[in-house]
């Protein structure tokens, strides 16, 4: 014990060294990608109504019904607050530092599960999508608490609190990142297939390229 509290006592008096910015580095991507996989499906949400919800017959392109767009939307967060719960638990008693790389791989994961989701309906798809979807928002609930925790612990008195800032501020840019990456890979597959409008050509408009737009989101 008395071994414990002096580690922590010299982290807390240790000038500003590499090792911090290392940690701040490591810990900002988890925000990073925790924002990215959480918020990038609102705009995943219009292609999915596009791709499996659109009737050619029909003047404009399909949408996602309103309780499918509820659970695929929602579906993570409710995996947030369960691993949230479950991972804080479980870093108490295995080490921090061990349940975040397991925190990490259940999302690496599931996030790349997420854009294979599979089916033979637009039902099966959508079970799918909100199961692998549950279990990365459940990797992302025991990334939350375990990256500000290791920041804080391994910052000084001093910038602690700047430290553990600059990790959360890390969320906005994930927001932003999938926006961004949203804009260039539709602009991309537009250039490349240049696929008519809706308007002019119902079928024609739902090709395989949105299929791609769909998993390279992910």
């Amino acid at each position: 014990m008395a071994g414990q509290l002096g580690v922590l006592n010299a982290l807390d008096v240790a000038k500003t060294q590499m090792y911090h910015f290392t940690a701040i580095v490591i810990a900002g991507m988890g925000f990073f990608t925790d924002a990215y996989d959480l918020f990038c499906i609102s705009l995943v949400t219009k292609l999915l109504g596009r791709i499996y919800y659109t009737d050619p017959t029909q003047p404009k392109p399909g949408v996602l019904p309103p309780g499918v767009q509820a659970a695929v939307t929602g579906v993570a967060l409710v995996g947030t607050l369960s691993g949230q719960l479950f991972f804080g638990w479980l870093g108490d008693k295995l080490g921090r530092k061990k349940v975040y790389g397991i925190t990490l791989m259940l999302m690496v994961g599931c996030s790349l599960a997420s854009g294979l989701s599979f089916g033979n309906s637009p039902k099966g798809v959508m079970a799918t999508l909100c199961f692998f979807r549950f279990w990365l928002g459940f990797g992302i609930g025991g990334d939350y608490p375990l990256s500000a925790t290791i920041m804080s612990e391994y910052a000084n008195k001093k910038t602690r609190g700047a430290f553990i800032a600059a990790v959360f501020a890390m969320q906005g840019f994930g927001i932003m990142a999938g926006g961004v990456f949203a804009l260039i890979v539709a602009a991309a597959f537009d250039h490349k297939y240049q696929v008519p409008t809706y308007e002019e050509n119902a079928k024609a408009s739902l090709v395989l390229p949105a299929f791609d737009t769909f998993g390279v989101l992910f």
